[in-house]
Order: structure tokens, then C-alpha cells, then sequence
């Protein structure tokens, strides 16, 4: 006690040494972080300068390649693919003097630098206060994620300047000094992109107006410069096109992610579209600007800049995905009351600017009008709906915590391996979850669809051969009964149409009714078996894609009969290959069987009567019999779900520790009126 109270050497010593073991910790996880970030870089200037010529720095070739049309006499817009500003074009111009390759080397790094800057500028404007350990983790972090978003990879790709502008923004709020040399940066990107202007009133109603001032001057002097150079160019732009509306690639294009883009692709064209884009605009751009501005009083600029760049999105005639990057920096604002629903908002813009839209929704046409805009109903919710804290509420640094399960003893020291990630009781985000199923199932398909070996042809081949190897191991075990059970069954008609109806109707209908329950009644048991499915799932993607493996019904001449799809036609090269949902050579390890056997572990760990426990492992009973007496797999196969499912639960045991019980609550017992040792009531 002394040396904890008057600083004693002891006291000392213990408090160094965990300090330097929390800097030595940190220390290593910044190293972790840049190593990712460099990869991340590495691997996009690897995509870009192995990508066939002609195929790649597209967008640059156009400008400034040998035809490009910077190099017209005539104007820039004559062919429309030159969609930037006169300005710009005069900017460009040079460049068409510079060697081919040299211009390609030089561009692509010169993008990636840019990137590396802008994560930077990021990080250093993230809202106070911010801990000494998010500010030393937030720029690689900012730096990967802006090599992973697809607007980066997309300006990369095609050589696209739209990174320019975004930074110019940033440096101007953030970076440099004075009002007039913020105005500065924020004209000249104004004179690069219009649609800039429309962080004028963010800076005058926060009482920057010297910056706004300076903006005005800069973009009007520039444009001037630019029109005094090329004016026939400046007509063509800003007169006859309304800055650049109509250039480019069509306006209802799936790639122009704007409310006018939205519209035109709804249908709506005509006088009656641009009345209706000019009001949804203005009722964007006003609600939008008056949340950026009081972010902004708030303390949270990063966040008022990043829903003022939202704005511009929406608003602008054309808004290519390219030109997409603000969507992305909206992440930084906080949501939800909750510890379990901050997750919530940022993955789902990480997840949105990341990842195909396809991915994110079913690809059904009922989606197809969400799917379409997935990017521009973003922009539009952090402009105008997402309710981001202010720094001033309870809860933007103190969230209501979560309900964590008491640590118990278990029998090896190092379980679990990472207690941060489970034995929690309370609700996860419902949205979180689906969104993370829907993109779970969708990095699903696509494995199971690459599981072919490139090629129709070899795929085919490839599986036949491991079909092949397997059925001569099961001979071997003397368990090789697929042909026997199949052809025993196709004799009886009625148990033919049952087992078929239960191989295509139960597969995900049990597992998703288990996971509602239990995520419904049961918060704490579903993420342990929501863990352990995903777990699963992981591994046997891992096996679809290194053993792919024709299912007994499409083995040439070993005479099982496809009671399911119907009849074969083996003369066919890719015959069996592909279906309308999914690479039928993905068979090893089964997931029917495997999801099935989850299903029945589940139900028969928590379900509280023994009939329910007995239905629960009648389902993995039924699932096999089907997989088998219907030719899709062999009995290997429900071998290997199995293993998957054990390795499930085992995995998530072994990171996130034993299943949590609820604790029971002590009764209280009233004291009023004792009941005698008799038991007695007493008179």
C-alpha cells in the first residue's frame, strides 16, 4: 500500500513495465496496420500495370494517348468522351507531350500518392477528443480502406482524376492556414469539378466567409483563364452542355449513382424528370447543408465536409462512380445509443463503397431498383436521414454498454483466444446481421461458382477425377451404397418425391427459422451458433474451392439416376458445370448435411423438451438420406460437413470461449408474514 499510495520503487517498476508493455503492444499493431496498407497499395499498382495495354489507364488514354482528344485541334467535346472542365482540359494538356509509359508509371504512382495523403489529412481530422491510440491507428486504417473502396480502384484503373478534387477539399479544411489560401484550394477544385461549389455555404455559415470569398475568386479566375484560352471549349461546356450535363456516358447508365441518374433509370425522362430532379435536389441539398453546418458548429467538421461531399453526389447531373470518395469518408460520424449498433453505419458504407452491388442484394428484380442505387441511397441517408450523434449527447463517448456473460473457468489456459468477440447477451443489430448473411452468402456463391478450375472443360475434368478417387475409398470402407440406395428409392415414387422435396425446400428454410428464433428468444445462444455456422461455412468454402467434386448423378457410367434436376446429357463438354444458382461441383464438404447437423446440434442443446430435441436430430437423419438416395452426394461428403460443423463449434469455442448461460436471478423472499417451520399457515 505504501508504494501504491507514495510511489514507491516497486509501485514504480510494476506501473513502467505494463506501460511499456501496452506502448510494445500498440507499437506492434501500427506495424500490422502499414504492412496491410502497403499490401493494399502494392496489389492495386500490380492490378493496374499487368492489365493488358489498351485495357487499362482507359479514361488517361482517351485524353492524352496519341488520339487522345487533348491532342484534337478541334474542341474537346466534339466526340463527348472528354467530360471534365476546360479548365481541366488546359491543365491535361501538357501532359500529352510526356512518353506513354512514362505518363502510365507516373500517373499510377502519382494516384497512390495522393491516397496516401488523403487517408493522412483523414486521420489528422478526426473530431476531439480522439485518444492517443485512435489517432496512431486511424491513417493506415484510412489508407486501406481507401485502397480497398471502388472508387479508388476505379480512378486507378482508368486513370481518372477524381481523387484531386476530394483532397483539394480536405487540404483546404483542414490542412492549410488562413482563410484565403483555404478559399484557395476549395476554387481550384471548384474549377475541376463543379460540383465543389456546394461546400461555399458549408464555409459561410460557419463563418469562414474570407474562404468563401476566396473560393469564388479562384473559380472565376480560373474559368475566365480558361474560357480567354479555349472559348470556344468554354461555350461548349458551360452553355450549350450546363456544366457538362450530357457528356460522357449515358445519363440512366447504372454507373452515374445521382438522383437524376436514379430517375431516368425509373423510367422518367423529359420535362417531367428535370422538374422532379431540380426539387428533390434543392430539398437535398437544403437539409443536407443545414445537418453539414451543425455537425460542423459541433465540432465534427470531418463529418460536415463528408455529408456536404454526400450533397454534391446527389445533387450533381452525373456522378460517376469514380467520383463516389465522400460516401466513404461519412463513416466517421457515430450512431446509435447502443455499444452493439455503432457497428452498424460504418460497416454498411464500407461494405456499400467496397463491394459490388449485386453482392449486397438479391439479384431478383423486386431488389433490382435498391440494388441499382446502392451507392446513391447512401449518399442520400448520410445527407439527410442517418442520425448521428452530437459530441454533446451522453452517449457519443460512453454508448450503453453491452451485456457481457461472466468469465468461467475453463479447461486450457489460452480459451478463449479472443474474448472480445463473444459470450455477449444482448441483441445484435438486426440490419448488421442481415447485411453480413446477405454478403456471407453472396462471397459463398462466388467460390462455389470458381470451384471449376477456371474452365468448363477442366473444371469437369478435375471433378470426374476426384469423383473417381472418392468412390474408390468408400469401396474400399465398403460403404459405396449411393448406387444401391439411389436406384432402391427411384423405385418407390412416393419416397422419390419426398426426398426430393426435402433436398430443395429445407436446406435454408430450417437453418434461417433456427437463427430467427433463437435471435429472437434466445440473443446470447444465437451469436455462439451463428459463429459457429459461419465458421463452418468458411471452412467447407475452403474445400469447394481445392477439391472440386462431381456428385454421384453426373459420374459417367456409374448409373445413378438424378431424381432432382432430371434427365443428363453427358456428351455435353460443360454439361453439370453450371445451373441457374450455383457450380453443382462444389459437393465436398456437403452443407446440407452440414447446415442440417447444426441445425440438429442446436436444437438439441437448447431446445427445453425432449420431443423438440428428437425432431431437431431427425432433420441431419432426413438430410442425408436425401443427399444420398438423390445422387447429389456421396457418403463422404455428409463425412466432411460434419467434420466442418465440429470444427465450428470447435473454433468458436476455442476464440470465444464456452456457450453463456444466462444467470438466474435470486428470488427474493419476502419477509412479511414468516410461514412457521410447521409449514403452516399461522391463524
Amino acid at each position: 500500500m505504501a508504494n501504491v499510495e507514495h510511489g514507491g520503487t516497486a509501485g514504480n517498476a510494476f506501473g513502467a513495465g505494463a506501460a511499456e508493455s501496452a506502448r510494445a503492444r500498440l507499437r506492434a499493431i501500427r506495424i500490422g496496420l502499414w504492412l496491410i496498407a502497403a499490401v493494399l497499395a502494392i496489389r492495386q499498382v500490380a492490378v493496374v500495370l499487368s492489365t493488358p495495354k489498351g485495357e487499362r489507364l482507359t479514361d488517361l488514354e482517351t485524353w492524352v494517348g496519341p488520339n487522345g482528344v487533348l491532342h484534337v485541334k478541334g474542341s474537346l467535346y466534339d466526340s463527348t468522351q472528354f467530360t471534365g472542365t476546360p479548365f481541366g482540359g488546359f491543365v491535361l494538356k501538357p501532359l500529352t507531350r510526356a512518353a506513354e509509359q512514362a505518363l502510365g508509371w507516373g500517373w499510377t504512382f502519382g494516384s497512390l500518392s495522393l491516397v496516401v495523403v488523403l487517408g493522412l489529412v483523414v486521420a489528422r481530422a478526426l473530431p476531439q477528443p480522439v485518444s492517443r491510440r485512435t489517432a496512431l491507428l486511424a491513417a493506415p486504417v484510412a489508407i486501406s480502406l481507401l485502397m480497398l473502396s471502388l472508387p479508388v480502384r476505379n480512378a486507378l484503373y482508368l486513370g481518372q482524376t477524381s481523387i484531386i478534387p476530394v483532397l483539394l477539399v480536405l487540404l483546404g479544411c483542414f490542412a492549410v492556414r488562413g482563410e484565403r489560401a483555404s478559399g484557395l484550394l476549395i476554387g481550384l477544385a471548384a474549377a475541376l469539378q463543379p460540383t465543389m461549389l456546394v461546400f461555399a455555404p458549408l464555409l459561410w455559415f460557419t463563418g469562414r466567409r474570407r474562404a468563401v470569398e476566396s473560393t469564388a475568386i479562384t473559380f472565376a479566375g480560373l474559368g475566365a483563364l480558361a474560357w480567354a484560352v479555349m472559348p470556344h471549349d468554354s461555350t461548349t461546356y458551360w452553355v450549350h452542355h450546363l456544366a457538362g450535363v450530357g457528356l460522357g456516358g449515358d445519363a440512366d447508365d447504372l454507373s452515374n449513382q445521382s438522383l437524376h441518374g436514379a430517375l431516368l433509370r425509373l423510367g422518367l425522362n423529359g420535362p417531367l424528370e428535370i422538374t422532379l430532379f431540380l426539387l428533390l435536389g434543392a430539398a437535398v441539398a437544403a437539409l443536407g447543408l443545414r445537418r453539414a453546418i451543425r455537425y460542423a458548429r459541433d465540432g465534427q467538421l470531418l463529418l460536415a465536409v463528408a455529408i456536404t461531399g454526400c450533397v454534391a453526389v446527389v445533387v450533381s447531373p452525373t456522378s460517376w462512380q469514380h467520383q463516389l470518395l465522400w460516401v466513404l469518408l461519412a463513416l466517421v460520424g457515430r450512431v446509435g445509443k447502443k455499444t452493439s449498433d455503432r457497428p452498424m453505419w460504418p460497416v454498411a458504407v464500407i461494405l456499400v463503397m467496397t463491394l459490388p452491388a449485386k453482392m449486397m442484394l438479391p439479384n431478383t428484380a423486386a431488389f433490382f431498383p435498391l440494388r441499382d442505387n446502392v451507392v446513391l441511397l447512401a449518399a442520400l441517408a448520410a445527407a439527410t436521414v442517418v442520425p448521428f450523434l452530437s459530441r454533446t449527447s451522453e452517449y457519443y463517448r460512453a454508448p450503453v454498454p453491452t451485456d457481457y456473460a461472466h468469465s468461467v473457468p475453463t479447461r486450457w489456459r489460452r480459451v478463449p483466444l479472443l474474448p472480445f468477440l463473444g459470450r455477449v447477451f444482448t441483441r445484435p443489430n438486426l440490419l448488421l446481421e442481415l447485411l453480413l448473411i446477405r454478403v456471407g452468402y453472396s462471397a459463398y456463391q462466388q467460390v462455389r461458382l470458381a470451384a471449376t478450375g477456371g474452365t468448363n472443360a477442366g473444371g469437369r475434368t478435375t471433378a470426374e477425377h476426384h469423383g473417381e478417387q472418392i468412390l474408390s475409398i468408400e469401396r474400399f470402407l465398403h460403404i459405396d451404397i449411393e448406387h444401391w440406395v439411389n436406384h432402391a428409392v427411384f423405385k418407390v415414387e412416393w419416397l422419390r418425391d419426398f426426398f426430393a422435396f426435402y433436398y430443395e425446400s429445407f436446406h435454408f428454410v430450417v437453418p434461417l427459422t433456427v437463427l430467427a428464433v433463437l435471435y429472437a428468444r434466445r440473443p446470447g445462444d444465437y451469436r455462439w451458433a451463428r459463429s459457429a455456422l459461419g465458421f463452418a461455412t468458411l471452412m467447407a468454402l475452403l474445400g469447394f474451392w481445392l477439391f472440386p467434386l462431381a456428385p454421384p448423378r453426373l459420374m459417367p457410367g456409374l448409373g445413378v439416376i438424378d431424381t432432382v434436376h432430371g434427365a443428363q446429357d453427358f456428351s455435353k463438354p460443360d454439361y453439370g458445370t453450371l445451373t441457374a444458382l450455383t457450380n453443382q461441383y462444389a459437393a465436398m464438404p456437403s452443407l446440407h448435411f452440414g447446415w442440417s447437423l447444426w441445425c440438429g446440434v442446436v436444437i438439441a442443446v437448447l431446445a427445453p423438451k425432449w420431443w423438440m430435441k428428437a425432431l431437431g436430430l431427425l432433420h441431419p437423419l432426413l438430410t442425408v438420406s436425401a443427399i444420398v438416395a438423390t445422387g447429389n452426394h456421396w457418403v463422404l461428403d455428409a463425412v466432411g460437413g460434419a467434420a466442418v460443423v465440429g470444427a465450428g463449434f470447435g473454433l468458436t469455442h476455442l476464440l470465444q470461449g464456452p456457450r453463456p448461460r444466462p444467470l438466474m436471478k435470486p428470488v427474493e423472499v419476502s419477509r412479511k408474514d414468516p410461514v412457521p417451520a410447521t409449514g403452516r399457515t399461522p391463524s
